[in-house]
């Protein structure tokens, strides 16, 4: 029997006396990140919430498997957000449609979530109507006659094992209507955990062909951005998830196939959380890192393709940068990309990789200034 067959579904129980010091610790990691950040300028507060918001994307789409590319996702948050930011590139409509569905849940935290904001933020993932090769219902809750029973199965042909069982897709409407109805009043639950149990409950009901997960995360992020009281994203859940992706399926099936007791659940997410505010830590580093890298850049002569690879650099290069891929990249000759490089490493802008290869390939100096 799974959770949501229980009679006493969705009544929802947890022990405080077990959450109460986790619970609170993660409100004071909080309530110190918000302000830590207020500190930094706005243009850094910007830069912060965009890399926040592109490892957001990219992490949610990875938990399911599909890897998007981060220039373009970097590139339709900026667009989208109306940021002036270098480097942007086109962006495909797959891509397009996730991040509308993330920065709609984030920025318009405080609007009511309706089904047909749930049917936007669906028809938005799969824009082409399919999950892959296969067609799938968009804009609506799954249906009777495909879809029942909504599985979640793992393994070869012929030896499946089912993690899990969703309610049968003629009750859909009503269950929805119920998390609906929770999710949109006030209530006496701390914020943080509504966001908790939101994320368990949508996921549980399961109402959609494909991309339960994301939307749930969605629904997640929409509900701690109404905990920060900001549209602005200085962390991650979605990125503390991926790191710790098969714990979170453990728990969550432990869960399902459990009673309504979810105490198990939220300390796993309330811990998760915390994780996911420390690693802010690291996005704040980097930021503070670029912004003080381009106040040194200043003084420097620049062309344009030596802002577009600097750029890369800083938001975290794939590889190993040499001529050859600075060429590509830049669009221009391999003898032009040496020409550029050498110009980088007359100002101890760049420098060369220790380790040697067929090829040389260089890194930011991260002192530039040092040696001067």
């Amino acid at each position: 029997m799974y959770i949501h067959q229980l009679p006493q579904w969705p009544k929802f129980t947890w022990d405080e006396n077990v959450l109460s010091a986790l619970l609170g610790n993660v409100r004071y990691l909080q309530g110190r990140l918000l302000g830590k950040m207020e500190g930094i300028g706005f243009e850094l507060q910007n830069e912060a919430s965009l890399q926040t918001l592109t490892e957001d994307v990219l992490k949610s789409s990875e938990i399911e498997g599909e890897i998007l590319n981060p220039d373009q996702v970097r590139s339709s948050i900026a667009r989208k957000l109306g940021m002036e930011v270098a480097s942007l590139v086109p962006s495909d409509r797959n891509v397009d449609g996730v991040v509308e569905m993330m920065l709609d849940a984030t920025q318009r935290y405080r609007n009511e979530l309706s089904e047909e904001r749930l049917f936007g933020w669906h028809s938005a993932l799969f824009p082409t109507g399919r999950s892959s090769m296969y067609k799938i219902i968009v804009g609506n809750w799954r249906d009777n006659d495909k879809n029942d029973p909504m599985q979640v199965v793992s393994g070869a042909m012929g030896k499946e094992k089912v993690h899990y069982q969703a309610p049968d897709s003629d009750i859909l409407s009503s269950e929805m209507k119920a998390f609906l109805v929770w999710f949109n009043n006030y209530n006496k639950i701390d914020p943080v955990l509504k966001a908790g149990i939101a994320h368990l409950w949508f996921v549980t009901i399961h109402p959609f062909d494909d991309g339960n997960g994301r939307i749930a995360r969605a629904i997640t992020d929409m509900q701690l951005a109404r905990a920060d009281g900001s549209a602005q994203r200085f962390y991650s859940m979605s990125a503390q998830i991926r790191l710790e992706r098969n714990k979170y399926y453990e728990v969550l099936e432990i869960t399902q196939k459990g009673t309504v007791d979810i105490t198990e659940w939220l300390y796993w997410f309330l811990d998760c959380f915390g994780r996911a505010l420390s690693a802010t830590d690291q996005t704040l580093s980097k930021v503070l890192f670029k912004a003080r890298f381009w106040e040194y850049l200043n003084k420097a002569t620049l062309n344009d393709r030596h802002k577009l690879l600097l750029n890369k650099l800083l938001d975290g290069f794939d590889g190993k940068l040499n001529s050859s891929k600075w060429a590509k990249i830049a669009k221009c000759s391999q003898d032009t990309a040496g020409r550029d490089i050498q110009a980088l490493l007359n100002q101890n802008i760049l420098i060369k990789e220790e380790a040697g290869g067929r090829s040389t390939s260089y890194v930011l100096n991260e002192q530039p200034g040092k040696n001067e």
